[in-house]
């Protein structure tokens, strides 16, 4: 029968790790640090790119800030491989996008990008050169600088 084979989608590594992102941003946004904490590696490695200003991320994940000094309301979430990128925006003057990898549930790297337009290419497979690209708002009043994220 067709389709015995494969996993629903529901337990699928890609959703999975969705849901855990989600989970992050819920407990962020509820101030649920422990439930934070357990979702990081302990070696959690950390890339930034934006202005030094703007690690808000970082800067809640360390605990030098509150959620209240900039809240995370993801527009988009993509599950892609063991990455999620996730993309929001604040209003006209912040746009950003995270991009977590995640390994047996676990968030063990994120990357911070901020006010820059973020293209995700694939280079082992070569099927499709763009997996993923930021889709900010407000891009036609503004310019973003680019940046390509080899996975």
């Amino acid at each position: 029968m067709a389709g015995e084979n494969t996993k629903p989608s529901s337990i699928l590594p890609e959703n999975q790790n969705k849901a855990a992102v989600n989970v992050l941003y819920e407990a962020l946004g509820s101030g649920d640090v422990e439930r934070v904490t357990g979702l990081l590696a302990t070696d959690l490695e950390w890339w930034f790119h934006g202005p030094q200003n703007c690690q808000h991320m970082m800067r809640v994940l360390t605990g030098e800030s509150d959620q209240n000094e900039f809240r995370f309301e993801p527009r988009s979430i993509t599950a892609i491989d063991d990455r999620v990128i996730v993309e929001g925006w604040e209003g006209a003057h912040a746009y950003w996008v995270h991009v977590w990898t995640l390994k047996d549930g676990l968030i063990t790297q994120f990357r911070e990008y901020f006010n820059t337009w973020l293209t995700v290419t694939d280079l082992i497979r070569h099927q499709s050169p763009t997996l993923w690209q930021s889709r900010p708002r407000d891009l036609a009043n503004r310019s973003l600088p680019g940046l390509v994220l080899a996975i």
